[in-house]
């Protein structure tokens, strides 16, 4: 089924051939996944570390290998990730259980789950923190780009930006193309 972009509203082959669970499959299996860490986003680490948002359950939707969950749940987050790989949820899994952390790793579509677990979605009230990367690419992606300007317009009306900002820490390669966005979900 062919999937419509939210972004430009109209169907995009590569955003259809990106939202499968076997193209997302194949990157990891093949070790594609440039944006790989290896360890939570540095942007992350320090908004935990300096001015968390409040503890309660947290959503990470494309939660690959979970280092971000992973932290999350360390903080005392209730987290859940969602991603499509089965292998990147395996490995999350198996760090989680390493690390001892209870983060919970769950293979679902993010465009669809909203539909599919509503009460994993956000509520009015509730907070979205999110790092964009890349807001300029060095290659096709994915990533893919996205800019403050798009994702300002994305999120209104059902959020409001309670800050917005270039993160103090990147990590290499990433500086100067990264925005963090702190907002809040509009409505009760």
């Amino acid at each position: 089924m062919a999937r419509v972009s939210p972004t430009f509203g109209r169907t995009s082959p590569t955003f259809v051939r990106t939202s499968t669970p076997d193209f997302w499959e194949d990157v990891y299996a093949r070790g594609g996944d440039g944006w790989e860490l290896g360890r939570p986003a540095p942007p992350l680490v320090d908004i935990l570390d300096t001015t968390p948002p409040p503890r309660g359950r947290v959503a990470v939707p494309g939660c690959g290998r979970g280092h971000d969950a992973r932290l999350l749940a360390a903080r005392g987050y209730d987290v859940t990730g969602f991603d499509f790989a089965p292998a990147a949820l395996s490995q999350a899994r198996a760090l989680a259980a390493r690390e001892g952390v209870a983060a919970t790793f769950d293979g679902r579509d993010v465009f669809t789950l909203g539909r599919e677990l509503p009460n994993a979605t956000l509520r009015g009230g509730g907070w979205l923190l999110a790092c964009f990367f890349p807001l300029r690419a060095l290659t096709p992606g994915p990533p893919f780009v996205v800019s403050p300007a798009e994702v300002r317009r994305l999120l209104a009306p059902a959020f409001t930006i309670e800050r917005a900002f270039d993160p103090l820490r990147s990590a290499r390669g990433r500086q100067g193309r990264e925005w963090v966005v702190l907002a809040r979900k509009t409505g009760a």
